[in-house]
């Protein structure tokens, strides 16, 4: 046998270790992947999970949770979710309670035919620190977490989403010139716009941000909860002379201010007394319409969970999310560990959030980031009394008057299947608002199907079916 030429070796062990080295920095972590969870169904897509240490000297690390699109997920975007709360996991919420592609039934894991894995590449991050399994080890009780940690922009200030971003890319490389979604709801209207515009200020060009949605979100406090004296009395749930009080008494513009000074609020606290008895501890705020997991209601949670998408939801099911992630066999399965607390729990209570945060408004944000050309979504599930869909709608109308955006899709239904999804209205073809019928204040939860058509109509940038 002729041996080879010793240049021709050389070139061929350098075009080894060339294929080599190009796997290893075009591969996702290997590190995170997860081999199967516990009780899972088989999948083809690739799943992954572990911290992402944030600052070295404190260690803080956030805990997040990928799953990749269910087909060519070389072809999908990346699309970031963020729960609310504030101190709601992402994870329990909206990965095993929303839009990922599990649900606990029992020891096992069904499938969400309605995933939004099926569109998009899903990363869901546990924010902020303290949340979930996201840790820090000198993190104590007694530090004030703010929305100058989980993303505005502030000098001195830890910068942990953003941090998180840019050492997952070199983690994720694959990914790091993908078109991008930042998603969320609730407080995550805050979240949101501030890491939103955190990431265009820093590196326009680092990030390949396409847009953002947000869903039931706060994002101007006295706007959003003044509305829902209306929602509540509309829905039939408060009395008319409760009604007069609650919109004479309570103003919400300057309840929060008031709080602090011990003054008028102690009068709109006994006006919420009599609006929390009349409503009934067992109608869920955040779903007027949808029936109560009894014992839920006794032990003060407020998380509503699906059971078998599309076919019954399960409004018990936050007990199996808790008792799933709890499991060592899953927390091993996901490379997750318990730093400073002994259970992992769906919303956090350890966290001294700033109360006078609500009052920061975030749509002067969302403004900014459409002005920068930044597509945006606001969506409402129309059953939600906590973040009511008319207030939401009064803040986009307002802000597409601000901007001087013409109306290009008047106010109209969509359809789901040849059902109505909801209404919607675009303002200058970049700002779009749009309720889903029927769905709570997690809308994915209660209407899995019209939230995935609302997804996808989001990331290809095209108005919602008007026709069916």
């Amino acid at each position: 046998m002729h041996s080879l030429p010793l240049k021709t070796m050389e070139m061929a062990v350098a075009l080894l270790l060339l294929h080599f080295f190009t796997a290893a920095v075009s591969s996702p972590s290997q590190v995170d992947r997860i081999d199967r969870l516990p009780g899972q169904p088989q999948v083809g897509f690739g799943q992954y999970s572990g911290y992402v240490t944030v600052d070295d000297k404190k260690q803080r690390a956030l805990f997040y949770y990928f799953a990749e699109a269910e087909v060519d997920p070389a072809s999908k975007p990346l699309v970031l979710w963020l729960n609310g709360g504030p101190g709601c996991s992402s994870l329990g919420v909206g990965a095993f309670s929303e839009n990922g592609p599990f649900r606990p039934s029992g020891e096992v894991l069904v499938r969400n035919q309605y995933s939004w894995n099926r569109e998009a590449n899903m990363l869901y991050l546990e924010s902020p620190i303290g949340v979930g399994f996201s840790y820090a080890t000198d993190f104590s009780s007694d530090e004030a977490v703010n929305d100058k940690i989980t993303g505005m922009l502030h000098q001195f200030d830890s910068r942990d989403n953003l941090v998180f971003l840019q050492r997952w890319f070199e983690r994720f490389p694959l990914y790091r010139n993908r078109s991008m979604f930042i998603t969320g709801e609730s407080y995550a209207g805050h979240y949101v716009p501030q890491l939103a515009e955190l990431m265009l200020q820093m590196n326009k060009e680092l990030f390949n941000l396409k847009g953002i949605a947000l869903g039931n979100p706060v994002l101007e406090f006295s706007t959003d909860f003044n509305s829902r004296a209306e929602f509540f009395w509309a829905h039939g749930l408060i009395s008319d002379s409760t009604y007069k009080l609650f919109t004479s008494v309570c103003n919400y513009s300057r309840y929060v201010s008031e709080y602090y000074r011990d003054s008028v609020s102690l009068i709109c606290s006994r006006v919420m007394s009599q609006v929390n008895r009349e409503t009934s501890r067992f109608v869920d705020k955040y779903d007027v319409t949808l029936d109560v997991c009894i014992s839920s209601v006794f032990s003060q949670s407020k998380v509503l969970s699906p059971k078998q998408v599309g076919e019954t939801i399960d409004v018990c099911v936050e007990d199996e999310i808790v008792n799933y992630l709890n499991r060592r066999d899953v927390q091993m399965a996901l490379h997750a560990r318990l730093v400073g607390v002994r259970r992992w729990a769906v919303c956090s209570n350890i966290l001294d959030y700033e109360l006078l945060d609500l009052e920061i408004p975030t749509i002067s944000i969302v403004g900014k980031l459409i002005k920068a050309g930044i597509p945006v979504l606001v969506y409402s599930g129309d059953q939600d009394s906590v973040i009511p869909l008319t207030g939401t709608r009064t803040l986009v109308r307002r802000l597409a008057e601000e901007l001087g955006l013409k109306t290009t899709v008047p106010y109209r239904v969509w359809f789901e299947g040849q059902q109505v999804g909801g209404w919607t209205q675009v303002y200058g073809n970049i700002l779009s608002f749009a309720t889903i019928r029927g769905a709570s204040h997690e809308a994915p939860f209660s209407q899995p199907e019209r939230s995935l058509m609302l997804f996808k109509s989001f990331l290809v940038g095209r108005p919602l079916p008007e026709a069916f």
